[in-house]
Protein backbone atom coordinates (compact mmCIF):
# COMPACT_ATOMS: atom_id res chain seq x y z
CA UNK A 1 0.00 0.00 0.00
CA UNK A 2 1.06 3.55 -0.60
CA UNK A 3 1.79 5.80 2.33
CA UNK A 4 -1.36 7.62 3.84
CA UNK A 5 -2.44 9.19 7.04
CA UNK A 6 0.20 9.34 9.76
CA UNK A 7 2.21 6.44 7.94
CA UNK A 8 3.16 8.96 5.21
CA UNK A 9 6.93 8.97 5.14
CA UNK A 10 8.92 12.36 4.21
CA UNK A 11 9.46 12.70 0.82
CA UNK A 12 13.44 12.11 0.06
CA UNK A 13 16.06 13.90 -1.48
CA UNK A 14 15.67 17.79 0.41
CA UNK A 15 12.42 17.78 -1.28
CA UNK A 16 10.66 20.76 0.42
CA UNK A 17 7.70 19.93 3.17
CA UNK A 18 4.64 20.99 1.85
CA UNK A 19 3.20 24.19 2.81
CA UNK A 20 0.58 24.32 6.21
CA UNK A 21 -2.30 23.99 5.39
CA UNK A 22 -1.90 22.46 1.37
CA UNK A 23 -5.14 21.03 0.15
CA UNK A 24 -6.02 20.30 4.11
CA UNK A 25 -9.58 21.41 5.02
CA UNK A 26 -10.14 22.47 8.48
CA UNK A 27 -12.97 24.69 10.50
CA UNK A 28 -16.05 23.10 11.83
CA UNK A 29 -18.19 24.10 8.78
CA UNK A 30 -16.43 21.72 6.42
CA UNK A 31 -16.33 18.91 9.08
CA UNK A 32 -19.40 16.91 7.68
CA UNK A 33 -18.45 17.58 4.14
CA UNK A 34 -15.48 16.01 4.83
CA UNK A 35 -16.67 12.59 6.48
CA UNK A 36 -17.78 11.92 3.01
CA UNK A 37 -15.93 10.91 -0.56
CA UNK A 38 -18.02 13.49 -2.78
CA UNK A 39 -17.21 16.35 -0.44
CA UNK A 40 -14.20 16.02 0.51
CA UNK A 41 -13.37 15.59 -3.09
CA UNK A 42 -14.86 18.76 -3.95
CA UNK A 43 -13.37 20.88 -1.26
CA UNK A 44 -10.11 19.63 -1.79
CA UNK A 45 -10.07 20.12 -5.43
CA UNK A 46 -11.65 23.83 -5.10
CA UNK A 47 -8.71 24.49 -2.09
CA UNK A 48 -6.12 23.14 -5.41
CA UNK A 49 -7.66 25.09 -7.91
CA UNK A 50 -6.52 28.46 -6.06
CA UNK A 51 -3.27 27.08 -4.71
CA UNK A 52 -2.44 26.23 -8.33
CA UNK A 53 -3.91 29.44 -9.93
CA UNK A 54 -6.04 27.17 -12.53
CA UNK A 55 -7.03 30.07 -14.44
CA UNK A 56 -3.61 31.99 -14.54
CA UNK A 57 -1.67 28.97 -15.52
CA UNK A 58 -4.71 28.10 -18.28
CA UNK A 59 -4.22 31.54 -20.18
CA UNK A 60 -0.08 31.10 -20.02
CA UNK A 61 -0.32 27.37 -21.55
CA UNK A 62 -3.50 28.36 -23.61
CA UNK A 63 -0.96 31.38 -25.02
CA UNK A 64 1.76 28.70 -25.35
CA UNK A 65 -0.14 26.16 -27.51
CA UNK A 66 -1.30 28.97 -29.67
CA UNK A 67 2.05 29.39 -30.80
CA UNK A 68 3.61 26.19 -30.18
CA UNK A 69 1.52 24.05 -32.22
CA UNK A 70 0.20 25.73 -35.29
CA UNK A 71 3.89 26.41 -36.99
CA UNK A 72 4.60 22.33 -36.15
CA UNK A 73 1.12 21.44 -38.05
CA UNK A 74 2.13 23.90 -41.01
CA UNK A 75 5.77 22.50 -41.17
CA UNK A 76 4.04 19.10 -41.28
CA UNK A 77 1.97 20.09 -43.70
CA UNK A 78 4.94 21.75 -46.06
CA UNK A 79 6.86 18.54 -45.55
CA UNK A 80 3.69 15.78 -45.99
CA UNK A 81 1.39 17.60 -48.53
CA UNK A 82 3.62 20.08 -49.91
CA UNK A 83 2.05 22.94 -51.45
CA UNK A 84 -1.77 21.46 -50.24
CA UNK A 85 -2.80 22.83 -47.42
CA UNK A 86 -6.35 21.42 -47.06
CA UNK A 87 -5.37 18.81 -44.34
CA UNK A 88 -3.96 21.20 -41.86
CA UNK A 89 -7.14 23.59 -42.46
CA UNK A 90 -9.57 20.39 -41.54
CA UNK A 91 -7.42 19.34 -38.89
CA UNK A 92 -8.11 23.10 -37.19
CA UNK A 93 -11.33 23.91 -38.76
CA UNK A 94 -9.86 26.81 -40.48
CA UNK A 95 -12.98 28.86 -42.42
CA UNK A 96 -12.29 29.60 -46.18
CA UNK A 97 -11.51 33.31 -45.45
CA UNK A 98 -8.06 31.97 -43.83
CA UNK A 99 -7.45 29.19 -46.07
CA UNK A 100 -5.70 30.55 -48.58
CA UNK A 101 -3.61 32.70 -46.08
CA UNK A 102 -2.35 29.30 -44.71
CA UNK A 103 -1.80 28.07 -48.16
CA UNK A 104 0.19 30.77 -49.16
CA UNK A 105 2.76 30.23 -46.17
CA UNK A 106 2.32 26.94 -46.82
CA UNK A 107 3.50 27.08 -50.85
CA UNK A 108 6.06 30.07 -50.14
CA UNK A 109 7.76 27.86 -47.10
CA UNK A 110 9.66 25.29 -49.71
CA UNK A 111 12.08 22.85 -48.23
CA UNK A 112 14.90 25.24 -48.08
CA UNK A 113 12.65 27.20 -45.36
CA UNK A 114 12.18 24.41 -43.57
CA UNK A 115 15.69 22.33 -43.70
CA UNK A 116 17.29 21.47 -40.42
CA UNK A 117 17.45 24.95 -38.92
CA UNK A 118 14.08 25.59 -39.54
CA UNK A 119 13.18 22.15 -37.98
CA UNK A 120 15.42 23.19 -34.93
CA UNK A 121 14.20 26.97 -35.02
CA UNK A 122 10.51 24.90 -34.83
CA UNK A 123 10.73 22.85 -32.10
CA UNK A 124 12.86 24.59 -29.58
CA UNK A 125 10.01 27.59 -30.07
CA UNK A 126 7.44 24.81 -29.48
CA UNK A 127 9.13 23.61 -26.31
CA UNK A 128 7.42 26.92 -24.50
CA UNK A 129 4.58 25.29 -23.86
CA UNK A 130 5.97 22.09 -22.44
CA UNK A 131 7.72 24.32 -20.00
CA UNK A 132 4.73 26.03 -19.19
CA UNK A 133 3.10 22.90 -18.43
CA UNK A 134 6.17 21.61 -16.52
CA UNK A 135 5.69 24.38 -14.27
CA UNK A 136 1.99 23.58 -14.00
CA UNK A 137 2.54 19.78 -13.16
CA UNK A 138 4.96 20.51 -10.80
CA UNK A 139 2.76 22.78 -8.79
CA UNK A 140 -0.35 20.49 -8.89
CA UNK A 141 1.85 17.63 -7.57
CA UNK A 142 3.71 19.87 -4.99
CA UNK A 143 6.89 18.83 -6.67
CA UNK A 144 10.11 20.85 -6.42
CA UNK A 145 10.57 23.86 -9.60
CA UNK A 146 11.97 22.25 -12.13
CA UNK A 147 15.07 23.11 -13.50
CA UNK A 148 15.56 24.21 -16.86
CA UNK A 149 18.55 22.04 -18.87
CA UNK A 150 19.60 20.33 -22.11
CA UNK A 151 19.18 16.85 -20.07
CA UNK A 152 15.12 18.20 -20.30
CA UNK A 153 14.99 18.93 -23.92
CA UNK A 154 14.20 15.42 -25.61
CA UNK A 155 10.97 15.76 -22.91
CA UNK A 156 9.96 18.83 -23.80
CA UNK A 157 10.09 17.63 -27.66
CA UNK A 158 8.71 14.51 -26.65
CA UNK A 159 5.31 16.37 -24.86
CA UNK A 160 4.91 18.69 -28.06
CA UNK A 161 5.15 16.23 -30.55
CA UNK A 162 2.78 14.10 -28.72
CA UNK A 163 -0.24 16.78 -28.56
CA UNK A 164 0.13 17.03 -31.84
CA UNK A 165 0.46 13.68 -32.95
CA UNK A 166 -3.13 13.24 -30.82
CA UNK A 167 -4.71 16.14 -32.54
CA UNK A 168 -3.93 14.37 -36.05
CA UNK A 169 -4.71 11.09 -35.24
CA UNK A 170 -8.09 11.83 -32.83
CA UNK A 171 -9.19 13.05 -36.27
CA UNK A 172 -7.65 10.65 -38.82
CA UNK A 173 -8.28 7.13 -37.06
CA UNK A 174 -11.97 8.61 -36.22
CA UNK A 175 -12.76 9.22 -39.81
CA UNK A 176 -11.14 5.62 -40.48
CA UNK A 177 -13.60 3.51 -38.39
CA UNK A 178 -16.35 6.19 -38.80
CA UNK A 179 -18.72 4.04 -41.12
CA UNK A 180 -17.93 0.76 -38.55
CA UNK A 181 -21.27 -0.29 -36.59
CA UNK A 182 -22.58 0.43 -34.21
CA UNK A 183 -22.66 3.58 -35.86
CA UNK A 184 -20.90 6.77 -33.48
CA UNK A 185 -19.63 3.78 -31.23
CA UNK A 186 -16.07 3.74 -32.67
CA UNK A 187 -15.05 7.20 -33.36
CA UNK A 188 -15.89 8.23 -29.59
CA UNK A 189 -14.16 4.87 -28.40
CA UNK A 190 -10.84 5.66 -30.33
CA UNK A 191 -10.93 9.86 -29.33
CA UNK A 192 -11.66 8.62 -25.68
CA UNK A 193 -8.36 6.31 -26.21
CA UNK A 194 -6.28 9.14 -27.82
CA UNK A 195 -7.55 11.16 -24.82
CA UNK A 196 -6.63 9.55 -21.82
CA UNK A 197 -3.42 8.60 -23.55
CA UNK A 198 -2.08 11.68 -24.00
CA UNK A 199 -3.12 13.30 -20.74
CA UNK A 200 -1.28 10.26 -19.05
CA UNK A 201 2.19 10.92 -21.00
CA UNK A 202 2.23 14.52 -20.92
CA UNK A 203 2.53 14.67 -16.91
CA UNK A 204 4.55 11.60 -16.81
CA UNK A 205 7.58 12.54 -19.58
CA UNK A 206 6.94 16.42 -18.02
CA UNK A 207 7.81 15.32 -14.31
CA UNK A 208 10.37 12.45 -15.30
CA UNK A 209 8.30 9.58 -14.03
CA UNK A 210 8.49 11.41 -10.89
CA UNK A 211 4.68 10.55 -10.29
CA UNK A 212 3.71 7.21 -10.74
CA UNK A 213 1.65 6.29 -13.96
CA UNK A 214 -1.20 4.78 -11.52
CA UNK A 215 -1.90 8.38 -9.86
CA UNK A 216 -1.74 9.95 -13.48
CA UNK A 217 -4.67 7.38 -14.77
CA UNK A 218 -7.40 9.38 -12.84
CA UNK A 219 -6.89 12.48 -13.90
CA UNK A 220 -6.64 11.13 -17.75
CA UNK A 221 -9.68 9.05 -17.40
CA UNK A 222 -11.71 12.05 -16.21
CA UNK A 223 -9.92 14.28 -19.15
CA UNK A 224 -10.86 11.76 -21.57
CA UNK A 225 -15.03 11.74 -20.60
CA UNK A 226 -14.45 15.26 -20.35
CA UNK A 227 -13.43 15.76 -24.02
CA UNK A 228 -16.20 12.98 -25.24
CA UNK A 229 -18.96 15.35 -23.99
CA UNK A 230 -17.20 18.60 -24.62
CA UNK A 231 -15.97 17.55 -28.12
CA UNK A 232 -19.31 17.61 -30.18
CA UNK A 233 -20.44 20.84 -28.61
CA UNK A 234 -16.74 22.10 -29.98
CA UNK A 235 -16.96 20.42 -33.35
CA UNK A 236 -20.31 21.90 -33.68
CA UNK A 237 -19.53 25.54 -32.84
CA UNK A 238 -16.42 26.14 -34.07
CA UNK A 239 -16.78 26.49 -37.58
CA UNK A 240 -19.24 29.19 -37.31
CA UNK A 241 -17.49 30.90 -34.92
CA UNK A 242 -14.41 30.94 -36.82
CA UNK A 243 -16.83 32.24 -39.66
CA UNK A 244 -18.28 35.22 -38.38
CA UNK A 245 -14.87 35.98 -36.59
CA UNK A 246 -13.38 36.07 -39.97
CA UNK A 247 -16.07 37.89 -41.35
CA UNK A 248 -16.19 40.62 -39.02
CA UNK A 249 -12.26 40.81 -37.76
CA UNK A 250 -10.44 39.20 -40.40
CA UNK A 251 -7.08 37.31 -39.35
CA UNK A 252 -6.99 38.69 -36.09
CA UNK A 253 -10.62 37.38 -35.09
CA UNK A 254 -9.57 33.93 -35.98
CA UNK A 255 -6.36 34.23 -33.87
CA UNK A 256 -8.65 35.15 -30.85
CA UNK A 257 -11.36 32.48 -31.45
CA UNK A 258 -8.49 29.91 -31.19
CA UNK A 259 -7.15 31.34 -28.42
CA UNK A 260 -10.85 31.74 -26.45
CA UNK A 261 -10.90 27.54 -27.43
CA UNK A 262 -7.29 27.00 -26.01
CA UNK A 263 -7.85 28.29 -23.02
CA UNK A 264 -10.68 26.43 -22.81
CA UNK A 265 -8.83 22.99 -23.95
CA UNK A 266 -5.82 24.47 -21.78
CA UNK A 267 -8.21 24.75 -18.50
CA UNK A 268 -10.25 22.03 -18.85
CA UNK A 269 -6.64 19.86 -19.12
CA UNK A 270 -4.80 21.32 -15.84
CA UNK A 271 -8.56 20.87 -14.16
CA UNK A 272 -8.39 17.05 -14.46
CA UNK A 273 -5.25 16.98 -13.81
CA UNK A 274 -5.70 18.62 -10.48
CA UNK A 275 -9.44 16.75 -9.78
CA UNK A 276 -7.26 13.33 -10.88
CA UNK A 277 -4.32 14.58 -7.72
CA UNK A 278 -7.38 14.74 -5.03
CA UNK A 279 -8.55 11.57 -6.33
CA UNK A 280 -4.90 9.89 -6.46
CA UNK A 281 -4.31 11.13 -2.70
CA UNK A 282 -7.35 10.98 -1.42
CA UNK A 283 -6.70 9.24 2.38
CA UNK A 284 -9.74 7.04 1.84
CA UNK A 285 -10.37 3.29 0.45
CA UNK A 286 -10.45 4.53 -3.58
CA UNK A 287 -7.04 6.64 -2.84
CA UNK A 288 -5.43 3.56 -1.36
CA UNK A 289 -6.53 1.66 -4.00
CA UNK A 290 -5.33 3.47 -6.83
CA UNK A 291 -1.89 3.92 -5.36
CA UNK A 292 -2.07 0.13 -4.61
CA UNK A 293 1.11 -1.24 -5.62
CA UNK A 294 3.05 1.77 -6.74
CA UNK A 295 4.40 2.26 -3.91
CA UNK A 296 6.17 -1.09 -4.49
CA UNK A 297 8.50 1.23 -6.63
CA UNK A 298 9.41 4.13 -4.04
CA UNK A 299 12.19 5.42 -6.01
CA UNK A 300 9.70 7.39 -7.85
CA UNK A 301 6.19 7.60 -5.67
CA UNK A 302 7.91 8.50 -2.43
CA UNK A 303 8.21 11.82 -4.42
CA UNK A 304 4.86 12.45 -4.44
CA UNK A 305 3.28 13.97 -1.19
CA UNK A 306 0.32 12.83 -0.29
CA UNK A 307 -2.41 14.37 1.74
CA UNK A 308 -2.07 13.53 5.19
CA UNK A 309 -6.00 15.06 6.47
CA UNK A 310 -7.97 12.47 8.01
CA UNK A 311 -11.55 12.63 7.72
Amino acid sequence: MGPTGSEARPPPDGMAARPPGGDRLEGPTTSRLTTHWPGRTMLRSARAFTRVELFDRSMTVAAQLFTSIFPILILLATWATRRDADRIADAVNMPEQSRSTLEDAVTAAGDSAFGIVGLVVVLVSATGVSRAMTRAFATIWELPRPKSNLRSVWRWVAAVLGLVASLLAVRGLSRLVDGVPPAGVWPAAVAFVCDALIALFVPWVLLSGRVHVRLLLPGALIAAVVNIAVRPATVAWLPNALEESADRYGSIGVAFTYLAVLYSVALGFLATAIVGKVIATDPGKLGQWIRGTASAKPSREDRVVTDTTRP
